[in-house]
C-alpha cells in the first residue's frame, strides 16, 4: 500500500488526539483531549490546516500549521505547530510527505515564509527539516516561499 496525504476530516479527531498525546510525551508537554471546537476551527482551513497521512485507512501521522499575519511580510506567513508520526510508521517517509504537503498549502495560500520552532526536545530533528529547505535562525527554522 502507499501513503496518502490529505486534509483532515472531522472523523479523524480521535486519531489526531492520540497522535497529539504521542507528541506531548516526546516533548514533555502536558496535553488533554483535543478540544472539538479547536479541531473544527483547524479543519476549516481558515486560520490554519491539519494534514494527515494514511495508509490502508489508518492515520499514520499528522501536521498542523497556522497562518499568521505580519507587517514584515506584507501578508501571511505559515508556522508549523505540530508534526507527529506514529512510531510504527517511521521509515515510510510519512514526516517528509506531511512537510511537503504543508509547504505546498502555504505556497498556495500565498504565505511569504514558513517557520517552525526547534525545542530542546526536538533539536535532533534539525537535519530532517534542513532536507526540506529550512535553515536555522536562532531558535527557529525558516524558509522563504
Amino acid at each position: 500500500m502507499s501513503v496518502i496525504v490529505r486534509l483532515a476530516k472531522l472523523e479523524d479527531q480521535l486519531r489526531c488526539s492520540e497522535l497529539l498525546n504521542v507528541l506531548a510525551k516526546a516533548t514533555s508537554d502536558s496535553h488533554e483531549i483535543l478540544d472539538s471546537e479547536t479541531f473544527k476551527d483547524l479543519i476549516s482551513n481558515e486560520r490554519g490546516s491539519l494534514v494527515v497521512a494514511e495508509e490502508s485507512r489508518k492515520v499514520l501521522g499528522m501536521a498542523s500549521i497556522s497562518f499568521n499575519l505580519a507587517l514584515r511580510y506584507n501578508g501571511e506567513y505559515c508556522q508549523l505547530e505540530e508534526l507527529v508520526v506514529d512510531q510504527d510508521a517511521r521509515g515510510k517517509n510519512v514526516g517528509g510527505l506531511l512537510i511537503e504537503e504543508t509547504i505546498r498549502l502555504a505556497k498556495k495560500r500565498g504565505c511569504q515564509e514558513f517557520g517552525l520552532y526547534i525545542l530542546e526536545s526536538t533539536k535532533h530533528n534539525q537535519t530532517f527539516y534542513e532536507k526540506y529547505g529550512f535553515i536555522k535562525v536562532g531558535e527557529e527554522m525558516r524558509q522563504p516561499l
